[in-house]
């Protein structure tokens, strides 16, 4: 009597080690546990399925600190994109004008000099541009989202129709009032195109209801 349950207890013992003993949880509760991205798991796993459901974020954000990243940290990336992107786009126009420039001079030295000096000389001064304006976005994003202490579209159209604005105001009340302008139909434009899906969502919600 002793010996058969001494067997038992350890024949209980070694399938539990290996996963055959007895579950704690019926099928039935665990088909009823949702695995989001994950396969099924084996009803003789003795894992409690209620630690693998992620209900909260998986990274730990400081105190204080937003989900979403300012205009501040956003500066450092839209400016040197800015660079990048004002001289790749030069040093092609460069080599476009100068392959059109010494079309009639044969593949010579002063030639590959020229083409070279070209496609330096418009990245360099593409990328001046572009980093230029870049910098006044930024500057006048985040100068106006600290006086105004909020984050909205009203600060990235302010933003992008004073940088017309002070862009060319070497070029006198004119040049001013059309960079104003071009500032704020760019910066309009991208408001209007980052909030594209929110304006046709509540226009359709809206036409549903009646």
């Amino acid at each position: 009597m002793d010996n058969s349950q001494g067997s038992g207890g350890m024949k209980g013992g070694i399938g539990g080690l290996f996963g055959g003993g007895a579950s704690e949880y019926s099928n039935t509760e665990l088909a009823g546990v949702p695995l989001t991205g994950m396969s099924p798991l084996s009803p003789y796993l003795n894992v409690d399925p209620r630690y693998l459901i992620q209900d909260t974020d998986e990274f730990i954000l400081p105190t204080g600190a937003n989900k979403t990243r300012g205009r501040f940290e956003l500066a450092f990336f839209t400016i040197g994109g800015s660079c990048i992107t004002g001289a790749a786009f030069g040093a092609v126009n460069g080599l476009r004008v100068s392959l059109k420039e010494t079309r009639g001079m044969g593949w010579s030295k002063p030639r590959n000099v020229q083409i070279i000096n070209m496609v330096t000389r418009q990245g360099a001064s593409w990328a001046n541009t572009l980093g230029s304006v870049a910098l006044l976005y930024s500057v006048f994003g985040v100068a106006i989202e600290k006086v105004r202490g909020a984050e909205d579209d009203i600060n990235t159209v302010a933003a992008g129709t004073l940088t017309g604005m002070l862009f060319k105001s070497g070029s006198g009340l004119k040049g001013v009032a059309r960079g104003g302008l071009a500032g704020l139909a760019l910066s309009g434009a991208y408001a209007l195109y980052s909030n594209w899906d929110r304006l046709t969502g509540s226009s359709s919600s809206s036409s549903r209801l009646y």
